[in-house]
């Protein structure tokens, strides 16, 4: 069976996104499906290329046992072809990432990460805490972690999406 290659995008890839990219392998490793599944994560705008993910929701992380490192980096053609699942943070990403789409093909790989939470919906997004206090950024690791128990669950027994 081939790995499932997910790519998880937020704007600049230095919040959401590394933290799904992180938080998924873990869930996946506890779960027993660590080699299911190869995970990458990049932004929309190249504000942040080559930049740690921000250090509040790598305080926010910690707290809760994950120590997340990498660098940011900007979506690109390539990874339209190249992952199975694309999966944006909000609307505006998705747009985003609509937009860059070639074919129907690759805009059916795109799907919202709260299409997974129980508590989200098909148009949920996941907040940018960019602008808050800790508390933010612990309400956006729930919010993820959720979605991604969902996913997870989601893609349970399936070899291709």
């Amino acid at each position: 069976m081939s790995k499932k290659k997910i790519l998880f995008v937020c704007m600049g890839n230095v919040i959401r996104s590394p933290l799904a990219e992180h938080l998924f392998s873990r869930l996946a490793a506890q779960a027993g499906r660590g080699d299911e599944f190869e995970v990458d994560s990049g932004g929309i705008d190249d504000w942040h290329v080559g930049e740690l993910p921000d250090y509040r929701m790598r305080k926010v992380a910690e707290a809760h046992g994950l120590i997340y490192e990498g660098r940011a980096r900007q979506v690109n053609q390539r990874d339209l072809r190249l992952f199975d699942l694309i999966i944006p943070m909000d609307t505006s990403n998705r747009q985003a990432l609509y937009a860059m789409a070639n074919s129907p093909e690759q805009k059916s790989k795109i799907h919202l990460l709260r299409e997974y939470d129980p508590q989200g919906g098909v148009h949920a997004s996941v907040p940018d805490p960019y602008y808050e206090g800790l508390q933010g950024f612990e309400q956006t690791y729930q919010i993820i972690e959720r979605s991604l128990r969902g996913l997870l669950q989601s893609l349970e027994g399936q070899a291709q999406l």
